[in-house]
């Protein structure tokens, strides 16, 4: 007789306890990391203060970075590294957390999050309609940009070196790849 599993909900996610674990619910799974690296934080950080200057300079909503919490159902709340909501998406903005799917979400690699980025949250994010998503990949010190489309991500640029870029959604953003990587030991 198979074992039937139990599907968390936002409600179970509540009570976690706050240990300095990243908890995360993927389609009724918890799923469970370390805090991220201290080169993991400087990218990120890079990151932010990138996107953030850009959006508020220019009006054009808010950005967040983890830990925030985004609800997509219920049974699915995650915490993207860096998060863009656009100002006609605003009233996803909650008590919660952010509810409902983001205009971009960037998530940066880590050895224990890699193939999650790629894979499951990746589906996710699609599935439940994020437009963009960014995956900062700090060991290949690139940016890989995607674009949802006919609910699947299409590549919409790899970005690395020292030309400047404006992945989408940011048309005029023209950021240096290079600018966002510790420097090498």
């Amino acid at each position: 007789m198979a074992a039937r599993r139990t599907a968390l909900t936002y409600r179970d996610y509540e009570a976690l306890p706050d240990d300095g674990r990243r908890y995360q619910v993927l389609d009724g799974t918890l799923d469970v990391t370390p805090a991220p690296s201290p080169r993991h934080q400087e990218v990120l950080g890079n990151l932010n203060d990138l996107v953030r200057q850009h959006v508020k300079a220019r009006g054009l909503g808010r950005t967040y970075f983890a830990p925030v919490d985004v609800i997509l159902p219920d049974t699915t709340i995650v915490q993207p590294d860096l998060v863009y909501i656009a100002a006609e998406r605003s009233h996803l903005l909650g008590q919660r957390g952010i509810e409902g799917p983001p205009t971009l979400v960037v998530e940066v690699l880590s050895p224990g999050t890699a193939a999650v980025d790629r894979g499951a949250k990746l589906r996710l994010y699609a599935r439940y309609g994020v437009p963009y998503y960014w995956i900062a990949d700090v060991d290949a010190r690139a940016v890989e940009a995607y674009e949802l489309a006919d609910q699947r991500y299409h590549p919409a640029g790899q970005a690395h070196g020292e030309t400047p870029v404006s992945p989408p959604p940011f048309a005029d953003l023209a950021f240096v790849p290079d600018s966002l990587w510790p420097p090498r030991h």
